[in-house]
């Protein structure tokens, strides 16, 4: 059975755990890298978690299939525009295609919704074709942005938006 769980500080060692996966699993979906972030403390994945723990700036969300930590995803506010990024999004292989993405993805609008945003925006780099087509289906659009991807210049990133309301 699927659930999401809101992550706090307590989660500190599940959300190394899930984050170290993707990172492995999907290397240029995140602006940062297994090397790196294989390096953090412990202190540094409870600073973490706290963070995300913050419910007003940021959240975070993991998903379960059954016990096991099959995705997660966050959402924060940049600054002090109405507008929140969607974030460390992703999901295991074998929990692809099973509505984990879905689960996660409307966890954050549904709390950007409650704290007054009016958009919701993505960064997604354009090699991830599976991601942008769920993107894609479930509202998001393409807004024309499109910037170098951090970790490789050779790559690009586009932005999406899914407006709320």
């Amino acid at each position: 059975m699927l659930t999401l769980h809101r992550t706090n500080v307590t989660d500190a060692q599940i959300l190394k755990s899930i984050r170290l996966r993707a990172l492995k699993d999907s290397p240029t979906a995140f602006a940062s890298t297994y090397e790196k972030e294989s390096q953090l403390t412990d202190e540094d994945w409870i600073k973490r978690a706290k963070e995300r723990d913050d419910g007003i700036r940021s959240i975070g969300y993991l998903a379960f299939d059954g016990d096991r930590p099959c995705g997660l995803a966050g959402g924060y506010f940049p600054d002090h525009r109405p507008i929140v990024y969607l974030v460390s999004m992703w999901v295991e292989p074998q929990a692809r295609r099973q509505g984990v993405g879905q689960l996660l993805v409307d966890a954050v609008y549904q709390w950007a919704t409650q704290r007054g945003a009016q958009e919701v925006l993505l960064e997604v780099t354009t090699i991830n074709h599976a991601a942008i087509t769920f993107y894609e289906r479930i509202g998001f659009k393409r807004t024309g942005k499109v910037s170098p991807y951090p970790n490789d210049p050779a790559l690009e990133e586009v932005e999406m938006s899914k407006l709320i309301g």
